[in-house]
């Protein structure tokens, strides 16, 4: 008779300890999802372009040293920056092209606010056994065929007996768009990429970096900072004119580009403290040690 008693004992034991451990776990996923708010609502975020993202990284640490949080990531490049920075996840998109029209139709409710805090010139950069055997410069029409899979070698373009080998970013970053608004014409659809086994699409810089500096007969459209201080890597004029300093500054070179911090409305709070750091001595020093051109260097200061 005592059996059945203890087993209804336990029963009601084992429900009063769930009903326990609900209402535990509800306390503890309250206390967190209040924590988890608190950061989102403290924490500066940043994303997008890899070209600025070396300078935002540093600008960071050197911020969260003062009791700033910020987190910066890279997912998408510019173009997947803006399309957070209009989500509402991040605070700041990075980005190495302007805002165009496409992206204020897109998200007409989105005050893009942008804030150039440097320039830097997309190089035609190709392995530098190319560019020993002949190769120096080239022209629009030529960057159309390389780009297009239409040229097979590069004897083609006066250069060594090897074949090509094509790294194009991805569409929407901003090193694609500068490099498609040369060849076509701004506003003019580029052609769909080539079905060829010698053309590949790579997102970021430093994928771009990579594989042409491991692949014989590459080429890739990179910010020229990216390439510097790579000796298996060259940068070819284009039209003649090399993407030196003074050739950005004055627009003689034609494939430069801002370097943006990009947010919805004027910035404020940390957004703006994030950015007035960047633009400030300290900030723009930044801008120069990765190989850009900061705003004194653009005769801005």
């Amino acid at each position: 008779m005592n059996v059945p008693s203890r087993h209804r004992s336990f029963g009601s034991d084992r429900r009063r300890s769930r009903i326990v451990g609900v209402a535990a776990s509800l306390v503890v996923f309250a206390a967190s999802t209040a924590c988890a708010g608190g950061a989102e609502s403290t924490t500066l975020r940043v994303s997008g372009s890899t070209t600025v993202n070396p300078v935002a990284a540093d600008a960071a640490k050197i911020l969260r040293d003062r009791g700033m949080s910020i987190t910066v990531d890279t997912q998408g490049g510019s173009a997947g920056g803006l399309t957070q920075l209009a989500a509402g996840q991040i605070d700041i998109a990075m980005s190495s092209k302007p805002v165009g029209d496409a992206e204020r139709r897109q998200h007409p409710k989105v005050t893009f606010t942008t804030t150039e805090i440097g320039q830097d010139a997309v190089g035609i950069v190709i392995r530098r056994n190319v560019y020993d055997g002949g190769v120096k410069s080239l022209s629009r029409q030529q960057l159309r065929r390389l780009f297009e899979g239409k040229v097979a070698n590069w004897r083609e373009l006066g250069g060594p007996d090897v074949p090509v080998y094509v790294y194009d970013k991805e569409p929407g970053r901003g090193t694609r768009e500068v490099l498609d608004a040369f060849m076509y014409g701004k506003g003019v659809t580029a052609p769909p990429p080539p079905n060829s086994g010698r053309y590949a699409i790579v997102g970021g810089n430093e994928e771009g970096r990579t594989k042409t500096a491991s692949t014989d007969g590459a080429v890739t459209p990179l910010s020229v900072a990216f390439a510097q201080g790579h000796p298996a890597l060259a940068v070819v004029a284009v039209d003649g004119i090399t993407p030196s300093p003074e050739n950005v500054r004055t627009g003689k070179y034609s494939l430069a580009r801002p370097l943006l911090l990009v947010t919805d409305g004027p910035p404020k709070g940390e957004a703006r403290r994030f950015i007035d750091f960047v633009l400030s001595t300290p900030g723009q020093e930044l801008v120069t040690k990765h190989g850009y051109l900061n705003l004194e260097n653009l005769g801005r200061r």
